[in-house]
């Protein structure tokens, strides 16, 4: 399932202006592709135009909080649940992106039990990595 811009919001709880996901497409019930285009009114921008390490981490969290909402639509659910952060393992940035560049994301879930899901978040522009992660959510 393929989600562009408006489309987003039906797979994430969160709300201008901090939606940090602006393309969605599903791979499978584990996996998905994301992309970010950093704009000038990023919540997360630096002054010297770059976007920030907490945008990253929360931009991997959105694209695995539309994974779950895209399941949870896919199984029939009326609206997308809600996730929160639970830890951050093994975060590593090697550079951050800057204002008009595309991050193209890959989450996937390793592990899930219960409510709590373990998941890896890579992050590449123009097929470069510039940031990885190992994260846990609770999804409602």
């Amino acid at each position: 399932m393929e989600f562009q811009d408006k489309e987003i919001l039906r797979l994430i709880p969160q709300r201008a202006p901090f939606v940090m996901v602006d393309g969605f497409d599903m791979v499978d019930d584990k996996s998905a592709h994301s992309t970010l285009t950093i704009g000038r009114d990023n919540y997360f921008l630096l002054p010297d135009g770059t976007m920030s390490e907490s945008g990253l981490v929360e931009h991997i969290a959105q694209s695995a909080s539309a994974l779950a909402g895209c399941i949870a639509l896919r199984q029939g659910a009326a609206s997308a649940p809600v996730g929160l952060i639970g830890e951050v393992r093994h975060f590593t940035c090697h550079r951050r992106p800057c204002c008009g560049e595309r991050v193209d994301t890959t989450v996937t879930y390793t592990l899930s039990l219960a409510n709590v899901t373990l998941a890896t978040g890579t992050c590449l522009i123009d097929g470069d990595t510039i940031a990885t992660m190992q994260f846990k959510i609770f999804i409602q």
